[in-house]
């Protein structure tokens, strides 16, 4: 089977992409912008909070190895979808909780585990992610890419991107590839 894409948003994308670089069958997270209007968005731009983008990754991954339901568990795990246009310290609609569908049946997947996630009652507020179909998608400048790899020891990614990628690993080891184990 080939390869699919997936676009998430759940706030900043160093986090998001750091989470799922570690998941078997993920083979390339690209950290980027969609949802907005604003043609050729910059990274200067979608932080002031004008263009209507939010900070995304794009997943191409093996649909064979991991589902697009198994990509949604863990991207509902690492953020707070019960919180409008916020995670933690960051304030915005770039820092949204959104699923930006590729087909009907990503569609139909994302409004059934929403669906589920609410009957468990596993959050206290309700799930306030957009479920919208991805128009265009906007790759991040270059220096994004890996951003954790690359800076470990940056304040941000000690206090906030590593205890994502922390509670991915102790959360679904199953999922993680062989040489992040």
């Amino acid at each position: 089977m080939a390869t699919q894409l997936a676009t998430l948003a759940g706030g900043c994308f160093w986090c998001l992409e750091a989470a799922f670089q570690q998941l078997k069958g993920v083979e390339s997270v690209q950290s980027g912008y969609a949802g907005g209007d604003t043609p050729n968005p910059t990274y200067r731009a979608v932080c002031e909070g004008d263009t209507g983008h939010a900070e995304v990754v794009q997943l191409t991954y093996d649909p064979a190895v991991i589902s697009y339901r198994d990509l949604l568990t863990v991207f509902f795990t690492i953020h707070d979808p019960t919180t409008l246009n916020r995670q933690g310290a960051d304030e915005g609609t770039q820092y949204r909780s959104a699923i930006f569908f590729h087909d009907a049946e990503q569609e139909h997947t994302a409004r059934a585990v929403i669906a589920e996630l609410t009957a468990q009652g596993l959050f206290d507020d309700p799930i306030v992610t957009e479920v919208v179909p991805l128009d265009v998608f906007h790759p991040a400048e270059l220096y994004h890419k890996d951003y954790f790899r690359r800076n470990p020891f940056q304040p941000y990614c000690i206090g906030v991107v590593a205890p994502k990628v922390a509670k991915v690993r102790s959360k679904f080891m199953q999922l993680l590839r062989r040489d992040d184990t």
